[in-house]
């Protein structure tokens, strides 16, 4: 029925804003709850993922490869590298030293599973290192005109334009001859340049002394040039006590200025996802990021249906979308890491001969980390302003900021949901209440017919009474400080009526007035 008559202001009645009042904090507390388990459930994962193992494997690792120095000279280690001569040091010293374990302390045969090392005794080396050379052709820089009798080369820096492509030196091995890419990993973003894959390669020898022999050879044929611009060291290991892969990369850029600059990267990865049974529970926790995804995503849907052009003005909209948006990418991640795990990690555990390029799984789960991290800190912005753009708190906000008491608190609902406990709880207290109501009115009737009123006009009161009391309750009850109560047209009727009825008492006490005034003027 349409709204008719209101008192000083339109809408619904009291008793129904107090309810849509109730409803909203309520819904907007299990938005709260919901969405507080979704950031739950987004820790686990973000953490579940890595561990301190990680940490620890790559310091045991970048100290053995980066700061051991060259025997003889304890300055001298990867990271101080400057020269030429100080990297052919390191490869035949501590690389050589680092990449193979093959006995105990005491010079004994440690194991035996087809001439593997062991670094640390710990973590096999998988297939076998590989070292990596990119060059630039000569007269990839001009030289000016007063120098040219006296410069008759000019190597410029690296770029894909200017690297060169053809074969030198002894061209019967490979690594004197340039090899395309058959990886499908990233091309490298160095200090100095990005450095696209292929290049001069070899790879070493799974005896030490052969792998000796193989960097003394290079090193008197002049393998590294004038026109080298950066080297790259790659192996992998695994640690099974831990169930982590390392990946390491040592990277040694040949500036066109002179000297080399050194850089590094470890990566522990867990490639193995899915062994023990926090692997699985982390794994129920993935399932469970996806059906919120679901959810949030469908919930935003119908909002931009709903507002249309106007969602799109609001900034937090802007950030609930980015905030899905990042959650998109992070399954898209996964779901791509997972499949090229599964289809590469078999292959590559097989090529215990060749060089198992185990950088580029690496690398995805890297960026899978990365993104999942980016996402729970701008879930964390989320929840931080949740409570701020909510509509229903900033009505409880302005309200007190007026001096005005609101119409629902928080406090006053957790304590009628007390009180119905209570009620619930104490049933025979109830109804004790109820029946002394009931008791104490059945008195009050007996007491009128002593005074000697009529039954009609008994009736007629208890009949006003529940009226009365019904109509307080409905708009005059204590929960309810506004004055201003709009009222639906039904409403309007009830209380026309009741009004009338009033009139009607008010006549009748009158006339009973009168008589006993002219009773007691007779007197």
């Amino acid at each position: 029925m349409a709204e008719a008559s209101r008192w000083h202001r339109g809408g619904t009645s009291k008793h129904k804003l107090h309810y849509r009042n109730e409803v909203e904090i309520r819904t907007t507390l299990q938005e709260l709850l919901l969405y507080f388990i979704f950031l739950i459930n987004l820790c686990i994962l973000t953490f579940g993922m890595v561990n301190p193992h990680m940490y620890y494997l790559n310091k045991v690792m970048s100290s053995l490869f980066l700061d051991t120095s060259v025997p003889g000279e304890e300055r001298t280690n990867f990271k101080s590298i400057r020269s030429i001569t100080e990297f052919w040091k390191f490869m035949e010293g501590p690389l050589l030293e680092g990449l193979y374990w093959d006995s105990w302390y005491n010079n004994q045969q440690l194991y035996n599973l087809k001439n593997s090392s062991r670094i640390y005794y710990e973590n096999i080396l998988l297939g076998v290192p590989r070292v990596r050379q990119l060059k630039v052709r000569n007269n990839t820089c001009k030289v000016y005109s007063s120098f040219q009798s006296s410069i008759s080369e000019c190597y410029g820096k690296y770029t894909s334009a200017n690297e060169d492509l053809s074969n030198f030196g002894l061209t019967s091995n490979s690594e004197w001859r340039y090899s395309t890419s058959n990886t499908n990993s990233p091309w490298h973003w160095g200090f100095l340049g990005v450095y696209r894959n292929g290049g001069y390669i070899f790879t070493l020898s799974k005896s030490k002394s052969e792998t000796k022999n193989k960097f003394i050879d290079l090193r008197l044929n002049n393998w590294i040039t004038r026109g080298t611009r950066v080297i790259f060291i790659d192996f992998s290991l695994y640690n099974a006590n831990v169930n982590l892969f390392c990946i390491i990369r040592l990277v040694a850029e040949f500036s066109a200025t002179g000297g080399i600059i050194t850089s590094w990267q470890f990566y522990s990865v867990k490639l193995l996802r899915y062994v023990s049974y926090y692997d699985y529970f982390i794994a129920s926790c993935e399932i469970t990021f996806c059906i919120f995804l679901f959810v949030f995503t469908t919930q935003e849907v119908k909002k931009i249906k709903e507002f249309k052009s106007n969602y799109f003005k609001s900034i937090w909209n802007w950030l609930e979308l980015l905030l899905l948006l990042l959650c998109f990418v992070a399954v898209s991640f996964n779901i791509y890491c997972n499949i090229q795990i599964f289809l590469l990690l078999g292959q590559l555990l097989k090529s215990t001969e060749k060089y198992s390029d185990f950088y580029f799984l690496a690398y995805w789960h890297i960026y899978y980390n990365n993104i999942i991290a980016i996402t729970i800190f701008f879930a964390w912005i989320k929840n931080m302003f949740l409570a701020i753009i909510n509509d229903t708190y900033s009505e409880v906000k302005a309200d007190y900021s007026i001096g005005r008491r609101p119409d629902f608190e928080l406090g006053k609902m957790i304590k009628q949901s007390y009180k119905n406990v209570l009620e619930k709880l104490r049933l025979k207290k109830a109804q004790k209440d109820e029946d002394k109501k009931t008791k104490d009115s059945r008195d009050l009737a007996e007491q009128a017919r002593r005074e000697g009123f009529d039954e009609n006009e008994i009736q007629k009161a208890e009949q006003m009474k529940k009226w009365k009391e019904r109509l307080e309750k409905k708009y005059y009850s204590e929960e309810i400080q506004d004055d201003y109560q709009p009222v639906t047209q039904q409403e309007f009727q009830e209380l026309f009526l009741y009004a009338v009825e009033l009139e009607k008492e008010l006549h009748y006490i009158n006339l009973k007035l009168n008589q006993v005034m002219r009773k007691l003027s007779a007197l």
